[in-house]
């Protein structure tokens, strides 16, 4: 059952798929995300939201928005950064459960519906975490070094009870991710760890699930040092803004 024209008729889902020079990934995620959707929710809508491409990916978003009515396309002019692509795709979503993946797969398809489900149950975010132990994940010894070392300083510097902060793979409710959207200051990769804090930070329901995920070859658009040093200051400069927050909310009572 494909989804109706607005979100007071009823869509359950919309998935947004972040896409920066995608072309030769961005129509096979569809099909997948597609294929998992129709047996994972009532209604649904498939948003990509293209972040000024260069390498054709608008044309072929235009070409299956036109051809798939569940395909929603919003192109960007210019590059704005993946978290205010995802901003502006949440905003002009219709669906009352909100979720995104990356294009690139490395989250196992089928684990949509389960996360889904978890926004059903009750909680406000749900995110696919790598550092499960009923996790399946196969990456470079180098990249999961670089990962425990970050998840562990986010982890104790925002106190979010999250293990894993940046997997792409993340369902919210409409109302809670629509609270916090305007609180969310980072533009960049950083944006998947900040939008868990922030949620947390307001005591809302979070849920972790056990995926299969795989690393993709090819060139990677995360830069694995200078990210991980940038990333790195970002936790410790959000942990002292949300520290700012968390005082002034405490002398307003």
């Amino acid at each position: 059952m494909r989804g109706s024209d607005d979100h007071d008729d009823g869509m359950e889902v919309t998935l947004v798929l972040p896409a920066y020079n995608e072309a030769s990934r961005i129509e096979t995620a569809v099909v997948k995300a597609e294929e998992a959707l129709a047996g994972a929710a009532r209604s649904f809508e498939i948003i990509i939201a293209e972040d000024g491409s260069s390498d054709g990916t608008d044309e072929i978003a235009e070409r299956l928005s036109r051809e798939h009515s569940f395909v929603r396309h919003l192109h960007s002019e210019e590059r704005l950064g993946r978290g205010r692509a995802l901003r502006a795709a949440f905003r002009a979503s219709k669906g009352s459960i909100l979720a995104y993946m990356d294009v690139d797969l490395s989250t196992d398809v089928r684990f949509l519906g389960p996360l889904i489900d978890c926004i059903r149950a009750g909680y406000d975010l749900a995110t696919g975490s790598r550092m499960l132990p009923d996790s399946v994940v196969e990456r470079s010894r180098l990249r999961w070094a670089s990962s425990w070392t970050y998840n562990a300083l986010a982890g104790t510097l925002l106190r979010t009870g999250v293990r894993d902060h940046q997997c792409g793979f993340k369902a919210f409710s409409r109302k809670s991710v629509l609270e916090v959207l305007d609180r969310v200051e980072a533009n960049g990769w950083f944006w998947d760890t900040e939008i868990i804090a922030q949620e947390a930070l307001l005591g809302l329901k979070i849920r972790e699930i056990p995926i299969v995920w795989k690393e993709k070859g090819g060139k990677s658009k995360v830069r694995l040092l200078s990210d991980s040093i940038t990333m790195g200051l970002q936790v410790s400069e959000l942990f002292w803004r949300l520290m700012t927050i968390g005082t002034d909310r405490h002398h307003k009572k």
